[in-house]
């Protein structure tokens, strides 16, 4: 049974799409299903049995591309080709050159390869690592010159790159240091099969035995306080390292009393590197001393994640002079980034360098995310940033634009398979349709998607603008009834409500996460049975979850539940949606701590961002509701330790 948006969707193209047939009663969408379904069980012989029947069907592309996936080893050159011609610049055409060109690499067809292959940069590694292959036959020391750089990694490399890993490994050009860079990279990663596979092949002095990893692997801290290892030879030192990094991922704090004992019988370099290690893991563990043993470890490289978590260990403690070090240390690619940007403009604030900070806050408030919103209030501008212009350069849309978007092929092809469920592949559509739009075009597409009820690509289509705007589209509001009545009955903040399913579902009420939670509010079906007792709904069942009316009524109690237990801030309140109460509870520090660095400092890169989003979600909702303004920064707070009630925030910086 369609919903209402898919069947908003159906109608619409025929209304939309000139030069586009209205759907065929059927559009033979059964054949085409069964066909996805052959596909998916590699029933070759099923899908061309299917394949006559479905010969102008909006989805026919997708027929061809997977008859021509299943035999792409022995498909005929002509056919692929023929394929390449037909759907040219379409994501089904470079999914299948892909896939043809790992065919030939793999078979060793170079001639083949070589006549379709161009190196582009980003792209797949194994299809790089086959370049390099091919490159290889005329080129030997450039392509494996190239080809050593995909050998640092702690992630497991593709089977292509093999070949050109051995013929460095013979040539000499990886060398023992080198392996045991890419050890270290493992370990760091927690690719622990890959770290004791390339330690069993280190020369004999440097080897470490599966054995010598099963006893430390079996109890990594109590191996660490042991301190049993070979310290004079380098496979001991490394295994040591290895028990701590594997130790402090648990126990950041038990790991550091053993360290402590141990470190000594290590080199400079190493006992540095360590140092690091367990500075990291005890700042994504909230530690107060992380900041202290970061000082420990400043004569030794950090990777990104290790930047980014000195700056949070200083945060964490108020230490601005350490937060304002740190950033200058990172890359300065890192250091550009929003974060740290408005991180550094606070402890320039905080040392007395106003003039430094209001210059870092001005650039950095032009913009329209969290830490924008933040800059501008740091300068007590926050009020006149939400009196901007909603839709500031944006256009009305002529309906002869509209018409000539959705007549294009791959536009019709993503709303098919939107309405059929297949939102990868319908996103993926979408996004070649947008990929190299101007302002003015993306916001057509982003109407265009709006009309036919694709609201999650209305909304990221909009977001691509440069400096054309249309916060309309943006900030969407869909079901606008639903989450007002939810809103009212749960004395919550109808911002709040729109901003949390705007980042929990993009407003696709059929829409089911790979958890298994589902609806506009991303509900999980052990959840929605506790809200339904909650609120006295005998009856209810699992299959109504995705219903709009009870899934914005339900979403709207949980968060208002957590949002009464957790002082009524609306930081920690999603954060306990995103990720669990307790975790929200476990991130609290041992004495008050502002909002803004309470949400920095979340170890979960997804709930960290997402809180973020949601917050700032909820600023532009209550403009575009004509809410009264309140803050971002009073909507943070002060977030304080269990039990303690919380008091609002303050104004960073004042400029006037």
């Amino acid at each position: 049974m369609l919903t209402t948006v898919r069947l908003f969707a159906v109608l619409a193209i025929a209304i939309l799409c000139s030069g586009a047939q209205p759907a065929r009663a059927a559009d033979n969408d059964a054949d085409f299903i069964a066909a996805r379904t052959a596909f998916e069980r590699g029933e070759r012989s099923r899908l061309d049995q299917l394949a006559p029947r479905l010969a102008g069907h909006p989805l026919e592309a997708y027929v061809d591309f997977w008859r021509l996936k299943l035999g792409i080893d022995t498909a005929a050159d002509n056919d692929v080709r023929g394929f390449l011609q037909r759907y040219p610049d379409s994501v089904l055409a470079d999914r299948l050159r892909l896939e043809w060109l790992k065919s030939l690499g793999k078979r060793g067809e170079w001639s083949a390869f070589g006549a379709e292959y161009r190196p582009v940069a980003g792209e797949d590694v194994e299809l790089a690592c086959y370049g390099l292959q091919h490159r290889r036959q005329s080129e030997p020391a450039a392509a494996l010159a190239l080809a050593r750089a995909f050998w640092f990694t702690g992630q497991s490399t593709p089977d292509a790159c093999d070949p050109l890993f051995a013929a460095l490994l013979n040539a000499g050009e990886l060398t023992a240091s080198d392996r045991r860079a890419r050890f270290r990279l493992a370990v760091e990663a927690g690719n622990f099969r890959l770290a004791t596979a390339i330690a069993g092949e280190l020369p004999a002095q440097d080897r470490i035995t599966a054995r010598d990893f099963a006893q430390v692997d079996s109890d990594p801290a109590r191996a660490l306080a042991k301190g049993d290892f070979r310290w004079r030879e380098q496979g001991g030192r490394d295994l040591a390292l290895y028990a701590l990094e594997r130790a402090a991922r648990t126990d950041a704090m038990a790991a550091r009393l053993a360290w402590e004992k141990e470190r000594g019988q290590l080199s400079e370099a190493d006992r540095l590197y360590g140092n690091a290690r367990l500075a990291y893991h005890a700042a994504r563990q909230l530690l107060p001393p992380a900041n202290d043993w970061f000082r420990e470890a400043e004569a030794t490289p950090l990777n990104e994640a290790q930047h980014a978590w000195r700056v949070r260990a200083a945060l964490r403690v108020g230490a601005w002079a350490d937060v304002r070090s740190a950033i200058d240390a990172m890359p300065v690619a890192v250091a550009s980034e929003p974060p740290w940007r408005y991180w550094k403009a606070r402890s320039l604030a905080a040392g007395g360098r106003n003039t430094e900070a209001v210059a870092l806050f001005t650039a950095l408030s032009a913009d329209h995310h969290f830490y924008a919103l933040l800059a501008a209030e740091a300068l007590g501008k926050g009020q006149d940033k939400m009196r901007e212009p909603r839709s500031a350069g944006a256009k009305a849309v002529p309906p002869a634009a509209l018409s000539s978007f959705g007549a294009r092929a791959e536009v019709r092809r993503a709303v098919k398979l939107a309405e059929l469920d297949m939102r990868t592949e319908s996103q993926r559509e979408w996004y070649y349709a947008v990929r190299n739009m101007d302002d003015d075009a993306l916001l057509v597409a982003a109407e265009y998607a709006r009309r036919m009820g694709l609201y999650d690509r209305a909304i990221n289509t909009a977001e691509r603008t440069s400096t054309r705007h249309d916060f309309s589209l943006r900030y969407l509001m869909p079901y606008r009834e639903q989450f007002a009545a939810a809103a009212r009955e749960q004395a919550v903040e109808e911002a709040l409500l729109f901003g949390l399913a705007r980042q929990e579902s993009r407003f696709n009420p059929g829409i089911v996460s790979s958890a298994g939670a589902m609806g506009l509010m991303q509900l999980m079906p052990a959840t929605a049975k506790w809200v339904a007792k909650q609120v006295g709904q005998p009856g209810f069942n699992a299959r109504e979850i995705s219903d709009v009316t009870l899934n914005t009524r339900f979403g709207a109690f949980y968060f208002k539940y957590w949002l009464d237990r957790l002082e009524r801030l609306p930081a920690l309140a999603a954060a306990a949606y995103n990720a669990g109460p307790r975790r929200a509870q476990a991130w609290r520090g041992a004495g008050p701590l502002e909002g803004a660095v309470w949400v920095e400092t979340i170890p979960f890169n997804e709930t960290r961002d997402y809180v973020k989003k949601v917050l700032a979600n909820a600023m532009f909702y209550a403009r575009e509701l004509d809410a009264p303004y309140v803050s971002l920064t009073t909507r943070l707070g002060t977030v304080p330790p269990r039990g303690v009630v919380a008091e609002p925030a303050l104004a960073v910086v004042d400029t006037r």
